[in-house]
């Protein structure tokens, strides 16, 4: 029998007798201050974790799984229409799973704690999850595995970011949310880079999940969790169930206005990204392996600017004092760079509109979860509303896969391009939530 070593043998847990004596932040400590520090370690094992779901989720998303339908379909207009299925109703399960799990972690009296059985479990669902993708021999196959992926995989980020606020003090978060926010680009570009060294859809989406399940399980073994010893008090109804996806924007304004300004920037910055190999192959005339390095390029680009802008747009939200001017700014430069990539005349140009890209969701990236955690509204449900803020990164993945046959015919038929009118769309809707993010009053 194998035995850990004391560099991975868990971290013991932060016991909460009564749930309702936790501090405001989550973690229990004497007389309910926050945490003064995060715990070692804690950071860069939050951002694997992070990097191995969006290396597991978002390279499906953004190359292989565009490939996988193509294959298993006979027309174009098959592939589109079969993506925009497949990609749109596994973006309905994350919905659903990311707020739903997050409270339900918020509950969970595990002696592991309170996170960490999702985590692990979600890791280890996620990688069978993705095995029958790769294997599948239909796009109905593809549509199951894709849900169940989904779910997965978004109930592990759910229970691992609500560790944030559980782990690290207010005015610390800002950092800590710049070095997850880099995972999202990191994890881009492994998936981009991989899919040029790995052969064959089976491949494809097992490789990058083990990876993920691999550094989940670090992540778990190191997590100082903490641990309810008594159940709440109230029982999960049906109506909490139902609530678990909701919110009053009346009594939370400040939660509601983040919520719309987090779900439009996020629809011009990954909804549309959907269909960019379709578009290399479309209006470039490349074939498959030539989209795949090119993609590869593109994303080393927008990789680049976000390196740039997401850990100093974390470190001066947090010296400023100020997170609005930040998300404010990133959008506006993801609406240039979007409106680059409807015109570009070559693969030169559309790799200048990735940069720009980037750069701009670096810095919306970074400071996004930091300001998440400064309006939540019930410091009991953490979880539970970081999980209906995060509603707002799955919904555009579902919504966009859904309109675009539509757009794109649309853009054809008044002569402008199906994907240039597909690409200014997201520039439109990513300034709208530029705008609106100054809606929100209780954050400077």
């Amino acid at each position: 029998m194998t035995t850990l070593s004391p560099d991975t043998r868990p971290n013991p847990p932060e016991v909460i007798s009564n749930p309702a004596a936790a501090s405001p932040t989550g973690t229990a400590l004497p007389d309910g201050q926050a945490p003064r520090r995060a715990p070692r370690g804690y950071a860069p094992s939050l951002a694997g974790a992070n990097f191995g779901v969006y290396l597991a989720l978002l390279t499906p998303v953004l190359v292989s799984m565009a490939f996988k339908v193509q294959h298993l379909t006979s027309t174009d207009s098959e592939a589109t229409s079969s993506l925009g299925i497949v990609l749109g109703v596994g973006a309905l399960f994350a919905l659903v799973a990311n707020p739903l799990v997050g409270r339900l972690s918020d509950r969970t009296t595990s002696r592991w704690g309170m996170r960490r059985p999702w985590i692990l479990g979600g890791a280890l669902v996620g990688l069978g999850a993705f095995a029958l993708i790769g294997a599948a021999s239909s796009v109905w196959i593809v549509l199951v595995g894709w849900c169940l992926a989904q779910t997965a995989m978004n109930a592990l980020l759910a229970a691992a970011n609500a560790t944030l606020p559980d782990q690290v003090p207010a005015a610390s978060r800002g950092k800590v949310s710049g070095i997850i926010g880099i995972t999202t680009p990191v994890g881009i570009l492994a998936g981009s880079f991989l899919m040029n060294f790995v052969s064959g859809d089976f491949l494809r989406f097992v490789v990058p999940s083990l990876i993920a399940t691999v550094l989940a399980v670090v992540f778990a073994l190191r997590l100082k969790d903490r641990v309810l010893t008594e159940k709440p008090a109230q029982r999960f109804t049906v109506g909490q169930f139902f609530g678990s996806f909701v919110f009053d924007p009346r009594k939370h304004p400040d939660f509601g206005w983040t919520w719309l300004t987090k779900f439009l920037i996020f629809f011009g910055y990954a909804g549309v990204a959907t269909y960019l190999p379709y578009y290399l192959q479309d209006d470039f005339g490349l074939s498959e392996d030539k989209a795949i390095s090119t993609i590869l390029v593109a994303n080393v680009a927008s990789m680049a600017g976000m390196m740039i802008s997401s850990p100093l747009g974390g470190i001066l939200s947090d010296r400023i004092g100020k997170r609005r001017p930040f998300v404010a700014a990133a959008g506006v430069v993801m609406v240039v760079g979007l409106v680059i990539l409807a015109f570009a005349p070559n693969i030169g140009t559309l790799v200048l509109a990735e940069a720009v890209i980037g750069f701009g969701a670096g810095s919306f990236l970074s400071v996004d979860l930091a300001l998440a955690t400064e309006v939540l509204p019930n410091p009991d449900d953490t979880a539970k509303d970081l999980g209906v803020l995060n509603i707002a990164n799955a919904l555009p993945q579902s919504i966009a896969p859904a309109i675009a046959p539509a757009l794109l015919a649309v853009g054809n038929a008044i002569g402008l391009g199906g994907y240039t009118f597909w690409y200014l769309t997201g520039a439109v809707v990513a300034l709208a939530g530029a705008v609106l993010v100054y809606r929100i009053k209780g954050v400077q």
